[in-house]
């Protein structure tokens, strides 16, 4: 068959795995060829979401710059008839055939992280490879539209909406370049709560507490959480709406998580992280906008970072540094140079012209749109998209 890129609003439905693959490959390289400066590194990591995005950079920095035994959860799906595997299930068998080449050790399981059945299953799969080995990191970076209580059965989905009042404001449609203005209703209250419990901490403190029941987690544990605050202009949609109401939740999680691991001299904590390009941001009204216009500043001042770069600063900055920076309030904040004054400002001014007519001279909305399909593999100039692909 041969794949092409196919794909309705903020979702693409098809994913090329040569493509994938090669994406992975290169970041794998990077990673190994990373320099860390660093007094420690953790021998034994869990991601939990790491088909994608962050989750999945967390994953590639753990296994190939950190040489850590590295398990993972992702929910993607294998090919069907015509319809090819997700991006992340690619992904998946990418970096672990990279991870076979490369002699380091890391898995992963196909499974709900929401569900009971897939912390068993990975507690399952953890002993079966590594033995005795304890959990010195974990990684939370679930993002979803539903999540089924395990506990109770019922169903709760999320939705991006503001609180208070309605929100009003110019979007972009990167696909075509075409600004226009959008109006998103006010969320009523059990809106609120059924994101909170989606993307929420709730369910990063279950994995915590299913692993302690376990004895998996080594002491002197780190976990971390991923979150976005993001400008004043994204605030009302973002920051203080239903998606910003779960992230306080997470926030609130870390405190009660950091309690849990104190007998194991542990710690919670959030990462907050710079604007990119993924397919859950590419469905938030404005972002798209704002991260062309940001990619466009980032890029001129030299200062962007994609999503590698940031974890390799979490890591080798951050958290196993020689001279770690202190953070507050739990907060570890890799958004710093997205933030910085002088960036706002620019990203500001552009906002304020920012038109159908000019977007694509005063943004990087083509970056953004190639980001946006090499996420799934295609727009690579060492694939040949016309070839059949007889293993999709």
């Amino acid at each position: 068959m041969v794949i092409k890129p196919k794909y309705k609003g903020f979702i693409c439905l098809t994913a090329h795995p040569l493509g994938c693959y090669l994406n992975m490959e290169e970041l794998v390289k990077r990673a190994i060829d990373a320099k860390p400066d660093a007094v420690t590194a953790p021998k034994n990591v869990l991601v939990i979401g790491a088909g994608a995005g962050y989750g999945l950079a967390a994953r590639i920095v753990s296994a190939f710059a950190c040489k850590a035994n590295t398990a993972s959860v992702i929910l993607e799906k294998p090919s069907k008839g015509n319809r090819t595997a997700s991006s992340g299930f690619y992904n998946d068998n990418a970096v672990k055939q990279l991870a076979n080449e490369y002699n380091v050790k890391d898995i992963s399981i196909n499974a709900d992280a929401f569900s009971d059945e897939a912390k068993a299953l990975l507690i399952q799969e953890w002993r079966s490879s590594y033995g005795d080995e304890k959990i010195d990191l974990l990684v939370y970076s679930v993002a979803a539209p539903k999540r089924t209580d395990p506990k109770s059965g019922e169903v709760y989905s999320s939705v991006i909406k503001p609180i208070g009042k309605p929100y009003h404001n110019k979007t972009l449609d990167f696909h075509t370049g075409q600004i226009s203005e959008i109006s998103v209703d006010v969320a009523e209250e059990q809106e609120i709560e059924q994101t909170v419990k989606v993307m929420g901490g709730e369910d990063w403190q279950l994995w915590i507490e299913a692993l302690l029941s376990e004895g998996l987690l080594a002491e002197g544990i780190k976990t971390v959480a991923f979150s976005y605050i993001g400008p004043e202009l994204t605030h009302a949609i973002y920051k203080d709406g239903t998606i910003g109401r779960a992230k306080d939740d997470l926030l609130q999680k870390s405190y009660i998580i950091s309690d849990l691991l104190t007998p194991l001299k542990g710690e919670a904590l959030i990462s907050v992280n710079k604007a990119i390009v993924t397919q859950s941001s590419a469905a938030i009204p404005v972002v798209t906008l704002y991260v062309s216009l940001l990619y466009k500043v980032m890029k001129e001042k030299g200062t962007h970072e994609d999503k590698l770069d940031q974890m390799l600063r979490l890591f080798f900055n951050n958290l196993y540094a020689v001279d770690s920076k202190k953070w507050d309030d739990h907060l570890v904040r890799l958004d710093d140079l997205e933030m910085a004054p002088e960036v706002q400002g620019l990203v500001a001014e552009l906002w304020e012209k920012a038109n159908s007519e000019n977007i694509e001279q005063i943004s990087d909305v083509k970056g953004y749109r190639e980001e946006f399909f090499s996420l799934f593999g295609f727009g690579r100039d060492d694939v040949d998209y016309e070839a059949d692909v007889i293993e999709y």
